[in-house]
């Protein structure tokens, strides 16, 4: 990759460094939602929810689209849903690793 390019991978992984993004992004994965639908599921603050969102759209990870008084947030790039079974999947190997290892140790 050339130095743009780097530039780009990097302030993508920056912006999916922040936890309250990443639950967005979960929530998201069922489907478009609007931002109350979204409070509701996460429980966050309607500011902190619109500035995320405002982020991951400007990241281009999310598109929106208005019907009558309502936003509708989606997911627009599909590698994320790689990207999360991907990160998902390795969690659940550390954990079974660290669980048998645990397991090894007799008291």
């Amino acid at each position: 990759m050339n130095p743009a390019q780097l530039e780009r991978a990097a302030a993508l992984f920056n912006t999916l460094s922040e936890p309250s993004r990443l639950e967005l992004l979960q929530a998201l994965m069922s489907g478009p939602k609007t931002v109350t639908k979204l409070i509701e599921e996460t429980g966050m603050k309607q500011g902190n929810v619109s500035k995320q969102l405002g982020i991951l759209y400007s990241a281009r990870l999310l598109s929106r689209q208005r019907d009558g008084n309502y936003v509708y947030y989606a997911i627009s790039e599909p590698m994320i849903f790689d990207l999360c079974h991907l990160v998902c999947a390795t969690l659940r190997e550390q954990v079974k690793r660290d669980a048998a290892e645990l397991a090894s140790y007799s008291i």
